[in-house]
């Protein structure tokens, strides 16, 4: 059976997402984001599943920090619907204090200053329900998925919590092994551009003058050098396509640093 590592605990949203992009998998937990990515290097799974952005909060930024130094390729991508609860054993109106990963805090932020709640940052979401079960106080509830309250076997206190019911995660997934073309491929890449004016215009405008589709471009602090940036693009096309080779050619050429991250079947909202 396919072998899919993942960041948090059972009845995590990236579990819930693995499962639903392999349908028949053995889903393994890991506590941190690189220790999910080296268990896949070392091939103790064959997979690894990541969160890069979610449409309220943004961008995922150890993810994408995670991208830069990884030798996997990215292979798949999956935007899953989170539906957050709050979970625990009081009432509503005995709660003063959520637990949950820092992202869902952000994302039901409406939520908890109406209800004038203090939050406390957790590691993961499901990982939230645990803390919250062991600590067996009616004031303190967590923020988590439908699945976590089953898994654990939790009270929903109050359901569809988030800033805004269209609340979805990107999830990447990587893997030792590169895909074939599939004719509805997206690439993804990484560079950083020399300090001259104009050095990132002539870098975008070879997407305009090859007709390639430029997706998503997001920037992140370089970690070697203060006020430096890497710049995170995906585009509509297979990395092997000989415009697309030609393309990044020109790329390369005109940055300091580019790596490709993989080709990919695009994926739709469902």
């Amino acid at each position: 059976m396919t072998s899919v590592s993942f960041q948090g605990e059972r009845g995590a949203y990236s579990e819930a997402a693995a499962k639903v992009f392999f349908k028949n998998i053995n889903t393994v937990p890991f506590p941190t984001f690189t220790e999910v990515l080296e268990s896949t290097v070392k091939g103790t799974t064959e997979y690894s599943i990541l969160p890069v952005e979610n449409s309220l909060e943004g961008s995922v930024g150890e993810s994408y920090d995670l991208l830069y130094s990884t030798d996997l390729n990215v292979v798949g991508e999956i935007y899953h619907r989170i539906e957050h609860c709050l979970i625990g054993i009081g009432r509503l109106e005995d709660v003063d204090t959520v637990y949950s990963h820092p992202q869902a805090l952000g994302q039901c932020r409406k939520f908890i200053e109406e209800k004038n709640m203090k939050t406390i940052p957790s590691y993961d979401t499901a990982g939230s329900v645990k803390i919250v079960k062991e600590l067996k106080k009616k004031n303190c509830a967590c923020i988590a998925s439908k699945i976590s309250s089953s898994i654990y076997d939790m009270p929903i206190i109050s359901e569809n919590i988030a800033n805004n019911t269209s609340n979805y995660t990107r999830f990447l997934i990587l893997s030792n092994k590169e895909l074939a073309q599939t004719g509805k491929d997206k690439t993804s890449i990484i560079f950083s551009i020399k300090h001259e004016p104009g050095s990132l215009f002539r870098i975008i405008e070879n997407f305009h003058k090859n007709n390639v589709n430029l997706t998503k471009i997001e920037s992140r602090p370089a970690k070697s050098n203060i006020w430096e940036y890497n710049f995170y693009v995906d585009f509509e096309g297979y990395v092997k396509d000989p415009k697309i080779i030609k393309m990044l050619e020109k790329i390369k050429q005109e940055s300091l640093f580019m790596k490709i991250l993989g080709s990919y079947p695009s994926a739709k909202l469902s």
